[in-house]
């Protein structure tokens, strides 16, 4: 039975060095953005959005008619994901810090991937797509057990300007090709095999 009063989760302070390092410092620093957000929206997105590398500034910040269910954001504006990912970071300190920590299914079985690293094969894979004639916007399905090449697969799409459809590993056949024929894919990037545990899923 439910009681009326259920427990609050409890709060926990930030260690200050933790704290000193972070983007948003403190609850009253939050306040104060979302406070902006909601009075200048357009002043206040735009300065995040300096954050990232633009290879093309936008025009309009936002344009929203909501009526005809059209939402425009950074209108104008041009950008690569894998670009903002990875390229931007190889001349500073982040090039040599860890992008991501794989975990595989067996005990021992890990990988630690900085961002030059993943650079790097992001930058290969792309070459074996567009050798095998991927082009801007061209759509390739990828069906992959949850190994570190799926976000390589992925951020080489972005690279190339290509559209990326992830299918979950788990997916019949059948729902395989509907996936492909509805996106027109051309071109699918997939294993042989993966593992479920200790078992080996063909």
């Amino acid at each position: 039975m439910a009681t009326r009063n259920a427990p609050v989760d409890p709060a926990f302070s930030v260690p200050p060095d933790f704290q000193k390092r972070a983007y948003v410092a403190s609850m009253e620093q939050y306040q104060e953005m979302y406070r902006r957000s909601l009075e200048d929206p357009d002043a206040f997105w735009s300065e995040v959005a300096e954050r990232i590398t633009w290879s093309k500034k936008w025009h309009t910040v936002q344009n929203h008619d909501f009526a005809r269910a059209k939402i425009g954001w950074f209108e104008g504006g041009r950008l690569n994901l894998a670009y903002n990912c990875l390229d931007r970071h190889l001349g500073t300190e982040v090039a040599d810090k860890v992008a991501y920590y794989w975990e595989g299914d067996s005990p021992g079985e890990s990988r630690t991937i900085t961002y030059r690293q993943l650079y790097e094969e992001v930058a290969r894979f792309a070459n074996v797509l567009r050798k095998k004639g991927v082009r801007k916007g061209d759509r390739v399905t990828i069906y992959l057990p949850m190994i570190p090449e799926l976000p390589i697969a992925m951020l080489a799409c972005a690279r190339l300007g290509a559209i990326h459809s992830v299918v979950f590993g788990g997916f019949s056949a059948d729902s395989l090709r509907d996936r492909i024929l509805d996106c027109e894919s051309s071109l699918l990037v997939t294993a042989d095999g993966g593992r479920r545990g200790e078992r080996p899923c063909p």
